[in-house]
């Protein structure tokens, strides 16, 4: 379900730009949501496989396994190098709702 809304507001926000309205500022919220969102399904992926999901190299492993502790890893890099969270949630509530410093 929350795929499916984000995907319906990057739409939105994609016709906006096309009609010439510019990002505004759906480009922070579009930041924080997918890296937060990712990071709590990897989070999710780790708690349903347990430990194996947490392996790096080795034959107790399948490739998928293999796979989703790197994707792991990534997403908490994803909420990083856009800006973190913690940034973009400033810049959310300082643009957006015009909240003081």
């Amino acid at each position: 379900m929350d795929g499916i809304c984000f995907g319906l507001t990057m739409k939105r926000s994609g016709e906006a730009a096309k009609a010439g309205q510019g990002p505004g500022h759906t480009v922070s919220m579009a930041k924080y949501y997918a890296s937060e969102s990712n990071k709590r399904r990897q989070e999710l992926m780790v708690s349903v496989m347990g430990s194996q999901a947490l392996g790096w190299e080795g034959e107790g492993f399948s490739p998928a396994e293999l796979g989703q502790a790197r994707s792991w890893l990534r997403s908490k890099g994803n909420s990083i190098e856009g800006g973190t969270s913690e940034v973009q949630l400033n810049v959310i509530a300082k643009r957006v709702l015009g909240l003081p410093d």
